[in-house]
């Protein structure tokens, strides 16, 4: 899959509120997120380092015990085995990559 679009790959919903488009690469996955308003990321770490990108609409990130509020073009940068967990304020598209590969998202 040398080049694709988001809207050609299929739709996986791996917790409420969350619908992902995923690429996974052998050392990496990109996921794009459309995420329903109000809807929760439980707390959680995995030994992934994680960025999340913003593009539309407004997320608060909980890193490491704080909050941040991210809306369009925020960066947050989650390292390995960081606890986190989020929550959406109003619906909102985002970008997530992990390295190495989430396997779990396979």
């Amino acid at each position: 899959m040398p080049v694709t679009t988001f809207d050609g790959l299929p739709d996986k919903s791996p917790m409420a509120g969350f619908t992902g488009k995923f690429v996974h690469t052998e050392r990496m996955t990109i996921v794009r997120w459309d995420i329903a308003e109000a809807a929760r990321l439980p707390e959680h770490s995995h030994p992934q380092e994680q960025i999340t990108t913003v593009l539309s609409g407004e997320f608060e990130m909980v890193i490491d015990g704080t909050a941040h509020r991210l809306g369009p073009g925020a960066v947050a940068v989650i390292p390995s085995n960081t606890v986190h967990a989020g929550r959406a304020i109003t619906a909102c598209l985002a970008i997530d990559v992990f390295q190495p590969v989430r396997d779990d998202y396979r």
